[in-house]
């Protein structure tokens, strides 16, 4: 039974802490870093705590940020970027005051390349270089939305090969779903996505990864549990609630290679992912081909739980997509980075949920990172870093930003 929304829920005001609103709408978009949604929906996780969760697969992210806010959907397994981007009003649509209520995953994104520019020889970033800066066509990358986090790996890595994202080559928004058949159509020259895309796009004869989202930032937060400031005020005990259920999940995909394999034949049905297990699993278990003969087992592999410390909404996580918009000239000033970081990240749910199940919480919630370039990004001074980049575009006319 679905509770009206009141200022006060009527279970808050009693003294209960039973979900004011038991029956959730979860988008998500059919990728591998979807899994502890799907697991706490199917596998008891969402009951044991109350929950029943109806997934509600989305066929891009531009339409489940549209679902999110007007409410056709309670929450959703959304990308770290675009829910900063609705917060500040940047992302296509009306501003709204956005939630993370945790990390889904860090790590396992990919940039590909065609097979067009590997029979070329333009299998490393030094070939690529070269091919941008010769005269010619220029190419074309497709990401998943313009300030998520593809755009944002893939402009981060392209720029630490000299390259500019926003006047060296075109950018594009494609479905992560659709990225193989338009390499196959030859209307784009390569993307970054999630998994299973890039592996499926290998074993299609489709390219070959030049690039993991690990090789840029080991351990990067990816996506999110996310609804609208809203939805948290009204129903809080069911934010708590739907945190224990996911974060539950993620521990349990975690405790051993069985349940990881099981996951992966979990997604792979129809109403997931739809996609073969062997373009799923080997990536999910951190075991990489790359298409050009290589194989590795990856230290910084798909992370949907490692104790905790994957889900943690990190003050500074936030704060970094931040930056990266002020980088590209999607925000045109610098924002209040921490006091919108306090805004959004829901550390108290999250900690509250935490301490329940008995997962680890780091103090304080900031971290340290150094990125592929030598960049170290702590969170001190988002301002400063913003502006550290020889490669940026702080002050692009707002007709030429990204995103536009």
């Amino acid at each position: 039974m679905n509770t009206p929304p009141t200022t006060l829920p009527l279970a808050w005001v009693n003294g209960s802490d039973a979900p004011e609103k038991p029956c959730l709408d979860i988008g998500f978009m059919a990728l591998t870093d979807s899994a502890s949604v799907v697991v706490a929906a199917t596998q008891g996780f969402a009951q044991q705590q109350g929950l029943t969760l109806n997934l509600r697969r989305q066929a891009s992210w531009a339409g489940l940020r549209d679902r999110l806010l007007t409410g056709e959907l309670d929450a959703a397994h959304c990308l770290y970027g675009l829910t900063y981007a609705m917060h500040l009003g940047v992302g296509g649509g009306p501003t709204r005051a956005m939630a993370v209520l945790m990390g889904l995953n860090q790590n396992a994104q990919a940039i590909n390349l065609s097979s067009a520019l590997q029979r070329q020889g333009v299998t490393t970033p030094e070939a690529l270089a070269r091919r941008v800066h010769q005269a010619g066509a220029r190419l074309t990358f497709a990401q998943t939305f313009p300030t998520g986090t593809h755009a944002m790996w893939l402009y981060y890595w392209l720029a630490s090969q000299g390259i500019h994202p926003l006047h060296d080559v075109n950018s594009v928004v494609v479905p992560p779903a659709q990225m193989r058949a338009h390499l196959q159509a030859g209307r784009i020259d390569g993307f970054c996505a999630g998994e299973p895309w890039a592996a499926d796009a290998i074993a299609q004869g489709q390219g070959f990864t030049l690039a993991t989202s690990q090789s840029i930032w080991p351990d990067h937060p990816e996506k999110v549990l996310a609804c609208t400031q809203d939805f948290v005020t009204h129903y809080p005990n069911t934010a708590r609630a739907l945190i224990r259920a996911v974060l539950a999940a993620a521990r349990f995909i975690e405790q051993s290679l069985d349940n990881r394999r099981g996951t992966a034949h979990l997604l792979s049905a129809g109403a997931y992912l739809d996609s073969p297990l062997e373009s799923i699993e080997p990536r999910l278990l951190g075991d990489y081909q790359d298409g050009l003969g290589n194989r590795w087992h990856d230290p910084h592999g798909l992370r949907l739980f490692d104790q905790g410390r994957a889900n943690l909404p990190y003050l500074s996580d936030g704060m970094w997509f931040m930056t990266q918009f002020r980088r590209w000239g999607i925000l045109r000033d610098d924002p209040d980075y921490l006091g919108v970081a306090r805004q959004v990240q829901q550390l108290a749910l999250y900690r509250e949920a935490a301490q329940a199940l008995g997962v680890p919480c780091a103090d304080p919630p900031l971290r340290s990172s150094q990125l592929l370039d030598g960049s170290r990004w702590d969170g001190s001074d988002p301002q400063g870093y913003a502006r550290s980049f020889a490669l940026h575009a702080l002050d692009t006319p707002p007709g030429q930003r990204a995103g536009h």
